[in-house]
Formats: C-alpha cells, sequence, structure tokens
C-alpha cells in the first residue's frame, strides 16, 4: 500500500531530528536503543497525553523554541523524541487558590501559550479536533492541545468554560489539582460533595456540547465514577497509574479503568517512578517526609500576597524535576512499561496511552534523561514482544482516536 504524503513527511522530518540527535547522544540513551525500535518510533504517531510545556517559560522567560538544557521538554528535544502532538498542560496550582486568582491565573497561562504557538506557527500548531491533527501532520507541524491542570477556576461555571473554550482550550480537569473545589471532589483531599454536584454534571454535559475532552486525572474515585456516567463522550485519565501496582490515591483501581474502559475511554500513564515502582516511592516518601502530592501548607504561604507576589513564590518551583535517587532504588524502563502491560492484559491494548507529565515532576525511568529518549520505551515493548500494530496504539494512535471522537 502506497504511504501517504503526511506519513512520509513525517517520518523526513522525525528522521532529521533523529539524526541530529544520535550525533549528541550517549551511548546510555538513544545510541541505546536497537534499530528497529529507532525505526518504529520515527515511523509511528507520538501523542503524549500531558505535558507541562510551557511552565519554564511563563516563569522564567524564553520560547518554547528555545533548546535548553534545564528541565525534561522543550519543543527541539520533543522533536528529537519524535513527538507529534501533545497536551499542553495550562497548569495553575493551588498557591493561586486562596486569594482566588485562579480564573485569572488561568487566563494568563492561556494567553502565553496562544502567543508562544503562534511565534512558533512554523513547528506547532494549535489543534482543536481531529481534523486539526491531520492537517498539521500533513504540514510537518507537532501539534498542541490545550488542556488546563488544576480547574478550580471554573469552580463549576459554565459561562467561564464556554470562553476558555472560544479561546482554544480543549481539554479540562474536572478537578482540580489537588484540592477539592465547588464541584468536584479531587483525589488528595477529604471528600466534599460526594464526587460530582449537580453543577458538576451541568460542567460535564457543557462540555460534551462544546465538544472537549473531559480529563479525570487528579480526580477522586466517586467523581471519576460519576463522570464516566454522566459523560455521553469517552473520558481520558491523561497521566494516571494503577493502584494495584502503588496504592497511592492518584492511581487508578481495577473497577474504575475497567468501567473508563467499558464507555470507550482511555488512561495514559504517567511515565514517574512515583507512581510506577512502589521500591522507589517508599524511597522517595521516606527522603521527602511527606507525600508527593502535600499540600497542606499551601494558604498560610499564599494569604494576602498580590498574584504577582505568588508568581515570584512558586517560579523556582519550575520546571517540576523528578528527584535523584540511587541506582539500587531507580525505576528501570522495563519495570514501567509492565504496568502498562498489567493494563493491557487487564482491558485491551485499545485503551492506553502516553502520558508523561514531563516538566511535571516524575522521576525517570533509570538512564532516561528527558524527552529525547522516548524512543526507549518502544524499545522495551519490542523486546516484550509487542506487535508494532500495538506499540502505536500505545504511542499515539488510541489517543488520536479518542481525542477526534471527544472534539468531534
Amino acid at each position: 500500500m502506497m504511504r501517504s504524503v503526511a506519513a512520509s513527511r513525517r517520518e523526513f522530518l522525525k528522521g532529521a531530528a533523529f539524526a541530529v540527535a544520535a550525533t549528541a547522544l550517549p551511548a546510555s540513551s538513544l545510541g541505546a536503543v536497537s534499530a528497529r525500535a529507532a525505526a518504529l518510533h520515527r515511523d509511528a504517531y507520538v501523542f503524549d497525553a500531558h505535558v507541562h510545556a510551557l511552565d519554564r517559560e511563563f516563569y522564567h522567560g524564553g520560547n518554547i523554541t528555545d533548546r535548553v538544557e534545564v528541565g525534561q521538554w522543550d519543543l527541539p528535544r520533543a522533536r528529537e523524541g519524535g513527538v507529534d502532538a501533545f497536551f499542553l498542560s495550562v497548569f495553575v496550582p493551588e498557591e493561586y487558590y486562596p486569594g482566588r486568582y485562579e480564573t485569572k491565573q488561568a487566563l494568563r497561562r492561556m494567553d502565553h501559550a496562544l502567543r508562544q504557538i503562534h511565534d512558533a506557527n512554523a513547528q506547532l500548531g494549535l489543534a482543536l479536533n481531529g481534523a486539526d491533527l491531520t492537517r498539521l501532520e500533513r504540514e510537518g507541524k507537532v501539534a498542541a492541545v490545550l488542556d488546563i491542570e488544576g480547574s478550580y477556576d471554573l469552580d463549576g461555571d459554565p459561562g467561564v468554560l464556554r470562553s476558555m473554550h472560544a479561546l482554544g482550550l480543549r481539554s479540562a480537569q474536572v478537578s482540580a489539582h489537588n484540592w477539592n473545589q465547588h464541584y468536584a471532589d479531587a483525589c488528595c483531599s477529604t471528600a466534599q460533595g460526594g464526587g460530582l454536584t449537580s453543577r458538576g454534571r451541568d460542567v460535564v454535559r457543557e462540555m460534551n456540547r462544546l465538544g472537549m475532552v473531559i480529563n479525570v486525572s487528579h480526580a477522586a474515585d466517586t467523581t471519576i465514577a460519576q463522570v464516566i456516567d454522566a459523560s455521553e463522550r469517552p473520558v481520558v485519565a491523561t497521566h494516571h497509574g494503577l493502584r494495584e501496582v502503588n496504592d497511592i490515591p492518584r492511581n487508578m483501581p481495577d473497577d474504575l479503568l475497567k468501567k473508563l474502559v467499558d464507555r470507550g475511554g482511555v488512561i495514559g500513564f504517567q511515565i514517574g517512578s512515583e507512581f510506577a515502582y512502589p521500591r522507589e516511592y517508599a524511597w522517595l516518601t521516606a527522603h521527602r517526609k511527606k507525600t508527593f502530592w502535600d499540600t497542606t501548607s499551601i494558604p498560610e504561604r499564599t494569604r494576602g500576597k498580590s498574584i504577582y507576589e505568588i508568581d515570584e513564590l512558586v517560579a523556582p518551583t519550575f520546571p517540576m524535576l523528578g528527584a535523584e535517587v540511587p541506582d539500587e532504588v531507580a525505576m528501570h524502563m522495563d519495570d514501567w512499561v509492565d504496568v502498562v502491560d498489567r493494563a493491557i492484559r487487564l482491558v485491551g491494548e485499545d485503551a492506553v496511552a502516553l502520558g508523561s507529565d514531563f516538566d511535571g515532576g516524575p522521576t525517570l525511568a533509570r538512564g532516561m534523561r528527558d524527552v529525547r529518549d522516548l524512543p526507549m520505551v518502544t524499545d522495551a515493548m519490542l523486546r516484550r514482544g509487542y506487535s508494532e500494530a500495538r506499540i502505536r496504539k500505545f504511542l499515539g494512535g488510541n489517543l488520536r482516536r479518542v481525542f477526534g471522537q471527544a472534539t468531534a
């Protein structure tokens, strides 16, 4: 069968990026993957469900097209890692909540993202639906989908949601980051509304009507179950793990995963050891003296501050980097693929996706520096015996399908 012009152009552009990367990378990363893995990864459509792509630039300046050595993600390195599309996290941290600056901060972050995408137009484009993914692929551009993380700012108001949709937002977490808000309980706070309130159900219905991805990552179990029941379209957990692997509230239990998938949804797997590798998680928790998502001290630190003072307060935390851990407790890429494999055995290969959370704090697998090393995932899956078709589904095919369905 003759290959499409878009696929040929994508392979050419990826091949050029891989060639540049191969001259600079140490043997421990891209040079260590098999020729078959490199070729498959270069040809596949790679769609990452969760990336903190612009946190660093918002707080410290610079452009998404700048290649930097700080953090795990920028556009040049993403292209070297074979990325074709990604959910760009519009992240509103808890520090903005006590002063009720969250809506203003969300708008500032969206404005910043849209200006960055516009200025990078030769390489990057905003995707509003599945057709845009195809168009941008044909043009040889990476596609960015705006996804708000920390939707405390919506406060259950469909009018605010519609305004953000008009600006280009196409995905939203139904819960706040780790706190509850007035319409949906989050994973890591004491239950407040029993999951979704009636206002929360209104938000779900409006997201369906507008054609938006409903993102249940960071939501409480009750919220996730009720969102799935309320939604007429497939639901996505953009960056998650499995609770049967690591028993933490940010991971999804088997019964909820089955429920998500039964309604056509997809789970994106966060690439860090905090979610996927109990041995390293236990070491990290012991050395941090608290859990990764403990935000209980935030109100006292931010109350009474202006939004610009809060900017200065949180700026040093970005980009959010993974911890340094000793080799003897470090997760290997095969350990991470074990988690994906368990999900496939439970719910099938059409329900899994990549949701890296680069620059969002994950401690990456041993030998993985940043987004350039995504081919390590493909290589590990080939070693496990996965078919090329299954790997293509995981790398981007499944998420691309559901994104098209949700935004149709």
